[in-house]
């Protein structure tokens, strides 16, 4: 499956802005079922000073400054991404979730410098400030993890739990909205579901990581739209032993498939927002942000859960 995607973001001053700073995740990763064909980034007006990096989770980050006065601001990213179908035979003889927390806690060397360490999945094991632990939490996961069960289909029950019990509701959470309030009011969007995943299976001792991307714009003939298209949406992440990292999707209750296209992935989403920065001055101001997935293969099917 390939797409082509368009991701624009723009920023209105009521008075000059003489300088900002912003650091963007919008280049979308290569994975062993993704490959990034094409990537432009354009900013208007032109940035002084722009350079690129790869941070500790192997994402893509730019950097770029404007450092004279602006009333508007524009950022676009472009890109042309394939995207490979799940397979999902292998995921039928996953092990119990125990022995996966357990191969967790035993993975790597906590003394390897962090220069010449690939992220492992114990550092996806610890709590952050938007993913924070609680007995509440612990007792929420659980249910999903009764003993011997094999981790995928815990995973799957978890997603479906968090669909079924959480409405979504753009209007009653923000991105600082803490964890235990999502737990508490029972809704949220795909940000919140995401950081509740990854948190239910931290709790569980299981590695779970924060993963940024875009769904397809338009469902194929027959399917219902997913939630989250038009907009940069979130999912989690579990790491599985030898299965690797298994992507799910709980806002869509849904294993990740070719209708997803990822960008970035951390330890929670402030490892990953997509646009974050600084400006002086400008007044008042407001945002915009416009998402277009297109998909350029009409024979693409969407996923199942």
């Amino acid at each position: 499956m390939k797409y082509r995607l368009t991701h624009k973001t723009w920023y209105a001053y009521s008075e000059p802005a003489p300088v900002c700073h912003n650091l963007v995740h919008l280049a979308p990763r290569t994975t062993n079922r993704q490959t990034c064909r094409d990537y432009q980034l354009s900013i208007d007006p032109a940035p002084a000073f722009i350079s690129r990096r790869e941070d500790y989770f192997g994402n893509a980050v730019e950097y770029f400054s404007i450092e004279s006065p602006h009333r508007r601001l524009e950022v676009a990213a472009d890109s042309v991404v394939d995207v490979a179908p799940l397979d999902r035979g292998p995921l039928a003889r996953s092990a119990p979730w125990e022995d996966v927390a357990a191969g967790a806690r035993h993975t790597g060397d906590p003394l390897q410098p962090l220069e010449t360490l690939e992220p492992l999945p114990w550092h996806f094991l610890v709590p952050t400030q938007r993913v924070a632990l609680s007995p509440e939490l612990t007792a929420y996961a659980a249910v999903s993890f009764p003993p011997g069960r094999p981790v995928v289909g815990a995973l799957r029950d978890l997603t479906a739990r968090i669909h079924r019990e959480f409405r979504f509701d753009p209007r009653s959470t923000h991105v600082n909205t803490p964890l235990a309030d999502v737990l508490r009011e029972r809704r949220g969007v795909c940000q919140d579901f995401a950081h509740l995943a990854v948190g239910a299976l931290r709790a569980m001792g299981l590695p779970g990581r924060y993963v940024s991307g875009y769904l397809r714009t338009t469902a194929p003939p027959g399917k219902p739209r997913l939630v989250g298209a038009d907009a940069s949406h979130a999912w989690a992440a579990c790491w599985c032993g030898d299965l690797g990292w298994v992507d799910f999707d709980p806002t869509n209750n849904c294993l990740v498939d070719a209708d997803h296209i990822t960008v970035a992935w951390g330890r929670d989403y402030g490892d990953v927002c997509p646009i974050q920065g600084v400006f002086v001055g400008g007044g008042e101001h407001a945002m915009g942000v416009s998402v277009d997935v297109v998909p350029q293969d009409a024979a693409s099917t969407a996923p199942s859960a």
